[in-house]
């Protein structure tokens, strides 16, 4: 067998999952991005558990993905394979590696015919679909068999948690890390100011029905092929549509408008052959009815077009990640992902932002700042600006936020200001974990934190306030202010009150008490003064 070269996060992700399966999880995940090697990475698990004794099964659930896992696995290990699929059978075969098809295998009379120890490793390609039953009843028939779930996107539309299925994730690589790496291409995401109405769309199984989306979709698609020509005349598109009727029209409108295009479907007899045809540059547009949404490989890729509007985040990642691979035999730089204002009113629709950002607030900040430029951008720099805007957007809002707390007159002090005047970041950041944490204050941490001049009101659970009350008492061991003679020099004008002493404090007080509480005491600058 031949000796696997892999790339560093390759060998992370073989080590970090015999990691899991030595620790005694005996399900776990590999998250990786269309384009950085899954296959490969699969392959060498498949090698090591078969020098360790073990028969593997390969399961997936489209005959694309079993052939191009069979054909992986014999060129990077000179593992051939059997096959279970169909009129084809594993049993009795020599080959220690079997690719077969969940369709099949699922089935209880094939199913019986192997016993329970049979496969003594079983890897699930495209693992986002192994929350449905057939996978699951396979997995249950081998029930001492480690698995491993290997998926580039690893949340599924219907929100069924893999979380059922599997007991860890053994390690992800993220897009951005690959970007960043050079392992995948650089992807500039370019809003198109053309708004496409679906609001009268309905949902089937947890995204847009397909026909209506057809339906929807015509009357805009002349225009489309006019933007087309404008943003993306020189480059190697991909085109997803929802229906094979729409995808053909399309096909149509985009040749009469100059384009060399092309349409595949379930349906096509000379697939194959427009596939081979476009790989080869005799096409420059390939439209298709979510058929090439896994399984099919095309480097030269540098421009993807979704006019399959979707809330799936699976989904959205698969169509783009057909244009991230690197090609530089074919000089592509990078990929362009054309985005389009769908107008809907009821459901949060998946844009370029939701492939990198982690968060809901920060996607919207970039979404929104890509309809304003309208010209190709970087998403990996357009999220960090994105995330920058936020953060600047937090702190004004924090600023105003103090600077009403310090205008209005009242008996307590409000935790956030107390926290941001002694810089404890460590408070004001604060995410409880534990379920004690979690829960309410009690009653007397709520008489404590009042008794110490604290509203007890603000401090919403019992770890935060545990936290506080340990602070407070803390620093009037060290002798430093307190929280109402904070707020109260703060409310003349100094500054760092949160590192002077108590009785520097209470001095200084004195003094403006004496005046009268008009002011600073005559010749002391609040702004610059120390004690």
């Amino acid at each position: 067998m031949a000796a696997l070269s892999l790339r560093p996060y390759q060998q992370n992700a073989r080590d970090a999952i015999h990691a899991q399966w030595d620790e005694g999880r005996q399900r776990t995940l590999l998250v990786l991005p269309t384009g950085t090697g899954k296959t490969i990475v699969f392959a060498a698990i498949a090698e090591d558990q078969v020098r360790a004794g073990d028969r593997v099964l390969v399961l997936a659930h489209r005959g694309e993905l079993l052939e191009q896992a069979a054909d992986k696995i014999q060129r990077s290990t000179g593992l051939a394979s059997a096959v279970e699929k169909a009129e084809s059978s594993c049993l009795g075969s020599w080959f220690r590696v079997v690719v077969g098809s969940v369709q099949s295998m699922q089935r209880p009379q094939r199913l019986d015919t192997f016993p329970e120890d049979y496969f003594g490793t079983i890897i699930i390609d495209e693992a986002h679909h192994a929350v449905t039953d057939g996978y699951r009843r396979v997995l249950e028939h081998f029930p001492g068999a480690r698995v491993l779930g290997v998926t580039a996107t690893p949340d599924r539309g219907d929100l069924r948690n893999l979380g059922e299925v599997f007991d860890s994730l053994a390690y992800e690589y993220t897009l951005p890390q690959a970007i960043r790496e050079g392992y995948l291409c650089p992807i500039k995401a370019q809003t198109i100011p053309l708004q496409l109405d679906i609001s009268q769309v309905g949902m089937s199984g947890g995204d847009f029905a397909v026909n209506g989306l057809g339906t929807a979709l015509d009357p805009y698609l002349e225009q489309i092929a006019g933007e087309m020509a404008t943003a993306c005349a020189d480059r190697r598109t991909v085109v997803f549509l929802p229906l094979i009727k729409t995808s053909q029209k399309f096909r149509d409108i985009l040749n009469a408008h100059g384009f060399r295009a092309a349409e595949v479907n379930g349906q096509s007899d000379d697939r194959a052959q427009v596939l081979a045809d476009f790989a080869a540059g005799r096409y420059n547009v390939l439209c298709n009815s979510m058929l090439l949404t896994e399984g099919w490989d095309c480097p030269a890729v540098d421009c993807v077009v979704v006019l399959r509007p979707t809330k799936v985040r699976s989904l959205y990642s698969q169509m783009v990640g057909r244009g991230t691979r690197l090609s530089p035999d074919t000089g592509k730089q990078d990929l362009l992902l054309l985005d389009f204002l769908w107008h809907t009113e009821r459901h949060e629709l998946c844009r370029p932002a939701d492939l990198i950002c982690e968060s809901r607030e920060v996607a919207e900040k970039m979404t929104e700042s890509l309809a304003a430029t309208g010209c190709p951008e970087d998403i990996i720099e357009a999220e960090e600006q994105a995330q920058a805007d936020v953060v600047a957007q937090r702190e004004e809002a924090l600023a105003k936020q103090l600077a009403e707390m310090r205008r209005r007159k009242r008996r307590l002090v409000d935790p956030l200001q107390y926290e941001m005047s002694i810089q404890a970041e460590d408070l004001s950041g604060y995410v409880p974990s534990f379920g004690w944490e979690m829960g309410p204050p009690s009653s007397k941490q709520t008489a404590a934190l009042e008794k110490w001049g604290i509203l007890p009101d603000a401090v919403d659970n019992a770890g935060k306030a545990t936290l506080l009350l340990d602070r407070l008492a803390k620093r009037r061991d060290a002798g430093l202010t307190t929280p109402k003679q904070i707020r109260c020099l703060e409310n003349y004008g100094f500054r760092h009150v949160g590192s002077w002493p108590f009785e520097a404090a209470k001095h200084m007080i004195d003094r403006i008490a004496a005046g009268g509480w008009r002011g600073a005491p005559s010749g002391v600058d609040p702004a610059t003064y120390a004690p």
